[in-house]
């Protein structure tokens, strides 16, 4: 099934999205993770693609396995910037071998190599996604930052840039992780003046361990707002405390989100389906 489908038929949709093991990683740990995510019965399960494709045949194989044996609907991610379009052309005809209709189109990290881009490679997502729009029947979905992308300096030129993403053929959104709703509001009423009107998924990263994403704001321009900081200062050093404490903050989020008709929840679960477990243990009147 198309995700574009699940998104327009009015009602609220959960998510989950997991990642590859590294070459040479745990690949029996992989499938538990994705029995006990799939045991949570979400709309769809989405598997990103390492740097570089480092996990690209993973993500494929990994994908199958959520249709053929789970029956729930996969999205694929594929990054563009470390692959040559003949690449990726080949990726797309061995997804559509493997029944895979859904894919996140994705720029990834700019690899460190004076002679990127070369003409044979893509530069933005855009162009990825104008070559998967004419490379088959895919859904394509893209990514949009409620904070503006790190490397932009002004965002309304992020928007100018999601809007183009979307004229070139993506089908829907999903957000960077964020911790203070209001930043997601805002987005949406910008997106909305700017005639961008595909759904729009909102992503939630519960945290538990405050020092790792400490790292991963730095990295991406999430920001903290003061109340989580005070969670964090508060809770760190007690793992239980603080994993308790990140399941209550992402579930007070999404009971948010959702009260302020944002239909659509993506679950971030860094491979960790008790956490997701508990959310939705949380939420289980309220997303069904």
């Amino acid at each position: 099934m198309k995700i574009s489908e699940l998104l327009q038929n009015g009602t609220i949709t959960f998510s989950c999205e997991i990642f590859p093991p590294k070459p040479g990683g745990d690949i029996a740990r992989m499938w538990e993770v994705v029995q006990g995510i799939a045991e949570l019965s979400p709309d769809f399960i989405s598997v990103t693609y390492g740097a570089g494709g480092s996990t690209s045949k993973r993500t494929e194989e990994i994908a199958s396995a959520i249709q053929e044996k789970h029956q729930i609907p996969a999205l694929a991610h594929l990054t563009c910037v470390s692959s040559t379009r003949e690449e990726v052309h080949q990726q797309l005809d061995s997804l559509k071998q493997h029944g895979i209709e859904n894919i996140l189109a994705l720029r990834g990290d700019i690899p460190q190599d004076s002679s990127f881009p070369s003409p044979a490679q893509y530069r933005y997502a855009c162009e990825l996604i104008q070559d998967i729009k004419s490379q088959g029947d895919f859904c394509i979905g893209a990514a949009c930052y409620p904070e503006g992308h790190v490397e932009c300096e002004r965002r309304e030129d992020d928007i100018d840039y999601l809007k183009y993403k979307v004229e070139c053929g993506c089908d829907f959104l999903t957000t960077q992780m964020f911790f203070d709703n209001n930043v997601l509001y805002n987005f949406m009423y910008r997106i909305l003046a700017k005639g961008i009107h595909v759904p729009v998924i909102a992503g939630i990263m519960p945290v538990i361990n405050s020092r790792q994403i400490k790292r991963s704001c730095e990295l991406s321009g999430t920001q903290l707002p003061q109340r989580f900081r005070r969670i964090a200062e508060k809770f760190s050093d007690d793992p239980l405390a603080m994993k308790q404490a990140g399941i209550a903050y992402a579930t007070e989020q999404i009971i948010d989100l959702l009260s302020n008709g944002v239909e659509h929840i993506h679950l971030y679960t860094m491979n960790r389906p008790e956490i997701a477990a508990a959310i939705v243990g949380n939420l289980s009147h309220i997303i069904r």
